[in-house]
């Protein structure tokens, strides 16, 4: 049975397991592009190049997040009923206060994100601003304050810019046998080279996708319970899920690489729900609404 201190073992065992699973994936890409060019210090260059994106994941994906979503700093006389209910909640949730943005958009949404409860950022949409009361407004922060208490946010956090580097170096294998910048004068060596960039660049995408789904839809569902735990009223949260799910249209600015932080998809509803549905980063809301109120 899942509790928040398994989940949150889990979470941070799936961080170091992704961020391995990188490594290997990257120094695989190089040993391969050394041989081929016959030169041991492209290996080298690799290694050091994982170990660099693995240490600029961890203290800088946050950053990258925030700026992939335009969310912009809220400041309290301006957004009082907002940085007062993520000040209350955290309070009550026993949390550092985080940082609060806004972002400029019709769409209902939020977020959360950073590194660690020290390092948390809350972001909202206006378009979630306008149509949620005070008791909703305060189920979906209690939601976003759940993921950052429950560590959620250091693995999907970090996923943005691994997952989006292993999907570049895919493009880069994909780009070299476009172009044909292969050695000519070793077929078998540069048939292989093309054999292994052909694989890669196929299979890339998929591990990325891969990755994504690791990231279990149940945090979903943990970071609701806890967040109807934190108010004490599942309605509120539950309404909110209902008002959000009737926004047919995608946010204006998004990115596939941040879809996974978002309370609700911010590509807006799918159709064919039972296809689409193993490919989603997020449980149907239907269940999620069920789940709160029965």
């Amino acid at each position: 049975m899942a509790t928040l201190y398994t989940e949150q073992s889990k979470n941070v065992t799936k961080t170091w397991l992704l961020m391995t699973v990188f490594f290997v994936v990257v120094i695989f890409f190089g040993y391969f592009v050394s041989i081929y060019y016959g030169n041991a210090n492209i290996l080298y260059l690799f290694v050091l190049f994982s170990v660099f994106m693995n240490i600029f994941s961890y203290w800088f994906s946050d950053k990258i997040v925030l700026k992939l979503s335009g969310a912009k700093l809220a400041k309290r006389e301006e957004n009082f009923v907002l940085y007062t209910s993520v000040e209350n909640l955290a309070i009550t949730a026993g949390l550092p206060m985080p940082k609060v943005y806004i972002i400029e958009d019709n769409a209902p949404n939020a977020f959360a994100t950073g590194r660690d409860k020290n390092h948390a950022v809350v972001a909202v949409t206006t378009g979630l601003l306008a149509i949620l009361d005070k008791n909703e407004l305060e189920g979906v922060l209690a939601h976003e304050l759940s993921h950052i208490g429950n560590k959620d946010m250091l693995l999907s956090t970090i996923v943005v810019v691994l997952v989006g580097f292993v999907t570049i170096l895919a493009d880069v294998f994909t780009r070299s046998i476009l172009w044909g910048n292969h050695r000519n004068d070793d077929n078998k060596a540069s048939g292989l080279f093309m054999i292994v960039g052909i694989i890669f660049s196929i299979l890339a995408p998929l591990f990325a996708m891969l990755i994504q789904l690791a990231i279990s839809r149940k945090r979903e569902f943990l970071a609701d319970a806890s967040g109807a735990l934190l108010t004490r009223y599942p309605a509120g949260l539950a309404s909110a899920l209902g008002k959000i799910s009737k926004y047919s249209k995608p946010m204006v600015r998004q990115s596939s690489a941040i879809a996974h932080l978002y309370i609700s998809d911010p590509k807006g509803p799918k159709f064919g729900k039972k296809i689409s549905s193993f490919f989603a980063t997020h449980p149907p809301v239907e269940e999620r609404i069920k789940a709160l109120i029965g």
